[in-house]
């Protein structure tokens, strides 16, 4: 009989579809506030569980765990959640993306209203029997320029609210197409530094990476429109929090509205103390209606699995058939480093991509090959993406994904070969495998080569005449990179060419500079794979997942 524990408060009407699943043999605990060796036995003796944001599943929470099948937070964030350790395990762990997707965007947009128009401060002061009307003069938002970064459901609601207030709106997401940013009314920005200058109001509804953090920090108040304003109810950190309060001092920030803290709980910073700061408690998906609609989906999220395997917005990705992985194991990763070199070679956003398959691979499950590549391609960009989620991800945002397959041999015995469409220009790749486990590229732009597809790689398109080659490797050897391949490819004698370098360390971008300079070299791009062998965490655990077995 299977048994369910709910780690956190969730909404009544939530627990009611837990009563009701008591007609399926399904049971369940509510304990909450749970830590340490407690949370680690509680999760031991249940099939699934259920969360919020308060409680932290760790590694250490999960260790030894042989039971556990399922975790499901009801809300958008896992960062609570040690997804790798999970995985590793065998425990699939799914979100509710949509649940709360109208309240965080109506919170954000309540936060302009409220910056635009001194809400908070105006009524402090009233409450202190002041009645002063000129201090608090503001502004409407009808005829200003609204900047979003990151264009998936919430980022796409706020567009429509600020719309209706007749707002211009600007976006950047690297992954929304121009044909669906031009439904949504939305003009299209290929950075975030080239929107800084153009917005009057700033707001971010993208994961925290690497890509993200500080997206605003000391550098950007240079260029920065003086006055504009900045909101966050995505996570903490997107903002660089010291260059915030330095913009207000400085008099370049007009305002700045935050759901979200670098330090969770946050009860004191400088940004307190300071005008024109609006600050809200992490409350963007804390309404009744999302409460409630996160709980409802999450249940059954967690009773669809127990009782029928259903698996949907899995975060990491159960384990894969050991029969169906055993098959195309090779090609997951040959197709997951396709997509990140494609991610890497034009900040466009693409429109469409489709990927053929030629030769023995057409004929084994390329479902999972091509979910694999749509992972590589947005990898970057959107945080827990996998071969469960990233063919809708890639949908959700307008990009049309086409599979072809041929069985009949080409030059190679399995080939997969990606076209990536994007506003004015079309990128192509061709890759194989080598044995059963040595990806490599033999096709990039219409050109044939061959080169490994791992660490650090410099992409060049060049005229070919003779000499480019060596004033290439000569501007690396005076900045001391090391070269260790070097491909090229053409279609005919002197006319266009591409080369493709391993290199032993990232350049600096004055190497990179001096290699763009060099007589005959159209184009440079650096592009960072993972090294040879480095496998997905979603594939490396589902291999694991496999060879081990450990459940029915």
């Amino acid at each position: 009989m299977p048994s369910i524990i709910v780690l956190d408060t969730l909404s009544p009407d939530g627990l009611a579809l837990l009563d009701a699943a008591k007609a399926h043999g399904i049971t369940y605990e509510v304990a909450t506030g749970l830590s340490g060796d407690g949370l680690r036995e509680a999760l031991a003796r249940h099939d699934g569980a259920i969360c919020r944001s308060g409680v932290k599943i760790t590694a250490a929470a999960l260790a030894g765990n042989h039971r556990l099948r399922a975790i499901v937070r009801a809300g958008v964030g896992t960062d609570n959640i040690d997804k790798e350790a999970a995985t590793r395990l065998g425990i699939v762990v799914m979100n509710t993306p949509a649940g709360n997707t109208l309240s965080t965007a109506e919170h954000a947009f309540a936060l302009i209203l409220g910056l635009s128009r001194n809400v908070a401060a105006a009524d402090a002061s009233l409450r202190a029997h002041k009645w002063d009307r000129n201090k608090f003069m503001g502004a409407q938002l009808a005829g200003k320029t609204l900047g979003i970064v990151g264009l998936g459901r919430i980022g796409q609601a706020v567009a429509e609210r600020a719309r209706a207030f007749d707002m211009r709106v600007l976006g950047y997401d690297p992954f929304l197409s121009p044909d669906r940013a031009a439904e949504l009314g939305i003009e299209l920005i290929d950075s975030v530094r080239g929107m800084l200058p153009e917005v009057d109001y700033l707001t971010v509804h993208t994961p925290l990476t690497d890509e993200t953090r500080h997206l605003v920090g000391m550098k950007e108040l240079e260029i920065v429109k003086p006055g504009i304003r900045l909101i966050n109810c995505a996570r903490g950190g997107i903002y660089d929090e010291a260059a915030l309060a330095e913009g207000l001092k400085r008099g370049v920030i007009g305002g700045v509205a935050l759901d979200v803290f670098e330090k969770e709980p946050c009860t004191d910073s400088p940004l307190f103390e300071m005008p024109g700061v609006l600050v809200t408690p992490h409350l963007g998906a804390s309404t009744e209606e999302a409460q409630s609609q996160v709980a409802v989906e999450g249940v059954g999220l967690l009773v669809d699995f127990l009782t029928t395997g259903a698996i949907r917005h899995a975060v990491n990705s159960s384990a894969i058939d050991p029969a169906a992985l055993e098959g195309v194991r090779g090609f997951l990763d040959l197709s997951w480093r396709l997509g990140l070199l494609l991610s890497q070679l034009d900040s466009a956003a693409p429109r469409s991509c489709s990927i053929a398959y030629r030769g023995e691979i057409a004929a084994r499950n390329t479902r999972l090959v091509t979910a694999a590549f749509a992972a590589g391609l947005l990898e970057g960009s959107i945080e827990d993406v996998n071969i469960v989620n990233a063919e809708m991800l890639l949908r959700e945002r307008g990009i049309e994904l086409v599979e072809q397959s041929r069985t009949d041999p080409g030059a190679f015995s399995s080939v997969v070969a990606v076209d990536l469409v994007g506003d004015d220009q079309v990128h192509r790749a061709a890759g194989t495998l080598f044995g059963h486990s040595m990806p490599r590229i033999v096709q990039l732009e219409g050109q044939r080569l061959e080169a490994y597809l791992d660490g650090i790689l410099l992409v060049f398109t060049h005229q070919d005449v003779p000499g480019i080659i060596g004033r290439v490797g000569n501007a690396f050897g005076q900045s001391g990179i090391n070269i260790a391949q070097m491909t090229v490819g053409r279609s005919t004698p002197g006319g266009d060419a591409i080369g493709v370098l391993n290199l032993d360390q990232e350049p600096s971008p004055e190497a990179v500079a001096a290699v763009a300079a060099c007589p005959g070299v159209k184009s440079v791009r650096v592009v960072k794979l993972p090294p040879a062998g480095q496998l997905p965490s979603w594939l490396a655990a589902s291999s694991a997942s496999s060879r081990t077995a450990r459940r029915g």
